[in-house]
């Protein structure tokens, strides 16, 4: 999700991330200088807003920038780097990392036009390689099976996606990503958004979206491990509530979607030490919500107070209100 290089105030975060509970976002793709200069204004306090991991600019095939992003990239002056030889993409790795990226997005299938343009297995092979040397994840973007196979074969971490194509994921293919302890983050509200805005009948949608729902519905049933997100800031959807009735229609459990959105990132992102449960000498970082959604699953998406480190980030304004009046 290519940010444009003006920052976010306070209320642009609030829209996008804090109003809905998060205290620590993962950003899988943005002008890592920009990134950068939004963390270090969250961390100076003069912005409210959560502790922000980033990959920074992603990795694409040579020149394989999806086309779905060119225009925004042209109308926000943005040139993505467009790594030539698999040298100097293993080289941008390491430039990355210097500069703060907490991991690594690649696009091992890149949506042109006509086609989806994948990124040679070797290429891909050696950022994965390099970003592990330097401990660092790798996201991939894969697209379409074959996407799947370039992720697994060379040793990523996790799929920011579930595929768009029509093929199933047969049982080998699941297997073997659970075996890889590969992660999914399914991203479900992003098909029912690229659904409208292509203008899709309403059969040809529902189906675009039960192919997702299914997919998130075959790897958790087999046991993978599954992290929240929606790939808010590509789409400007913010609610989550859909994506949590989504994924409770992949058969996900109350307990597996908290875990999705706690305990699994922070113990793949190595903070389960100090973060992603309630306990003493743990970071402070807490969600209020309103009702119970262990009884109503879309009361995820209600919070009340969002805290991190002890410190309240968002507060309901209708909260804020009967504070000011007391």
């Amino acid at each position: 999700m290519p940010m444009k290089k003006r920052g976010p105030s306070s209320a642009a975060l609030e829209d996008m991330l804090t109003r809905w509970g998060f205290t620590t976002v993962f950003d899988i793709a943005s002008i890592l200088a920009n990134t950068n200069a939004i963390r270090a204004r969250i961390a100076s306090g003069e912005i409210l807003g959560p502790r922000i991991l980033t990959t920074g600019e992603p990795f694409f095939p040579v020149h394989g920038v999806p086309s779905y992003v060119v225009k925004y990239l042209d109308d926000n002056r943005i040139i993505l780097p467009d790594d030539p030889t698999m040298a100097a993409a293993v080289e941008r790795v390491q430039l990355e990392i210097r500069d703060g990226a907490d991991g690594i997005k690649i696009f091992a299938g890149s949506i042109e036009r006509d086609d989806v343009l994948r990124m040679p297995l070797e290429r891909a092979r050696a950022i994965v390689q390099e970003a592990h040397r330097l401990h660092r994840p790798v996201f991939v973007h894969p697209s379409n099976r074959a996407g799947v196979g370039i992720a697994l074969d060379s040793g990523a971490d996790a799929l920011a996606h579930v595929t768009s194509d029509e093929e199933l994921w047969p049982r080998a293919l699941v297997g073997r990503m659970r075996a890889a302890h590969m992660a999914l983050i399914p991203t479900l509200t992003l098909f029912d958004v690229e659904a409208k805005k292509g203008g899709a009948p309403l059969d040809a949608h529902q189906r675009f979206v039960e192919r997702a729902v299914a997919r998130l519905r075959t790897y958790s049933a087999a046991g993978g491990d599954i992290l929240f997100g929606t790939d808010v800031g590509y789409i400007y959807h913010f609610d989550t509530s859909e994506e949590f009735t989504l994924m409770q229609r992949a058969g996900m459990s109350f307990r597996q979607i908290l875990a999705s959105l706690t305990t699994n990132p922070a113990r793949r992102f190595g903070f389960a030490g100090h973060s992603g449960r309630i306990a003493v000498k743990m970071d402070a970082d807490l969600t209020i919500f309103r009702g119970d959604p262990g009884a109503d699953i879309s009361a995820f998406s209600r919070v009340s107070y969002t805290i991190r480190a002890g410190k309240v980030i968002f507060r309901a304004p209708d909260l804020a209100a009967s504070r000011v009046n007391r």
